[in-house]
């Protein structure tokens, strides 16, 4: 999703052309019809540019590459060799199939192999991945193989929970339900000590 604002600093992805924000302004005020109400009544006649920058700024992730965060990196620490952890980073999605938020919190950990990355930069690559539409399951897949490929760390684990408006403000109108994906890589995934160590240290057990 790319805007032609003077004001936007992303690039367009190569394979989607400049969107004017009046066609988004006009996509939203068809919206609001179909929905049954007036577009140019007093309460909703500013609606459809706030809506238009409000999903400029839900969807930024698509004019950025998340694995950039994790260009530099440290290799003076002090001999640490052990698990580095990130608990209970909040983000923000929304899920391709409704359009509707996810709300949720990850953890994501990884055991350097001989450097680290400034912990800012994990949740950084998260909000990369969650501000473009999602399914829970790709977001923990894109997350814990962008930190693979970049670190090539010893293992890397991530674990998200999250609910759905999808089902709790449509559908099924189940509140209250969390779903859970993770994705184990390397030494987490393959030696049960090391995911059950990593886990714990995580609260999830």
């Amino acid at each position: 999703m790319v805007f032609d604002d003077d004001d936007h600093a992303g690039k367009p992805a190569p394979d989607f052309q400049p969107i004017p924000m009046a066609a988004a302004e006009d996509a939203v005020r068809t919206l609001i019809r179909w929905a049954g109400d007036d577009p140019d009544r007093e309460g909703l006649h500013d609606t459809p540019g706030r809506v238009a920058r409000a999903y400029r700024e839900y969807f930024k992730g698509y004019e950025e590459d998340p694995g950039l965060h994790l260009s530099r990196t440290f290799a003076e620490v002090g001999g640490y060799d052990e698990i580095v952890i990130l608990r209970d980073i909040p983000f923000q999605s929304h899920c391709e199939h409704h359009m509707a938020p996810i709300i949720g919190k990850a953890h994501i950990a990884y055991l350097p192999r001989n450097r680290v990355v400034g912990i800012s930069k994990l949740a950084r690559v998260l909000q990369g991945f969650a501000k473009r539409l999602q399914v829970q399951e790709r977001l923990t897949a894109e997350v814990a193989d962008c930190i693979q490929e970049h670190l090539d760390p010893v293992g890397v684990a991530v674990v998200i929970e999250a609910s759905h408006a999808c089902m709790s403000a449509r559908g099924v109108m189940t509140a209250g339900v969390t779903m859970t994906t993770s994705r184990m890589m390397g030494v987490f995934r393959d030696d049960e000590r090391s995911r059950r160590e990593c886990l714990t240290l995580m609260g999830r057990n």
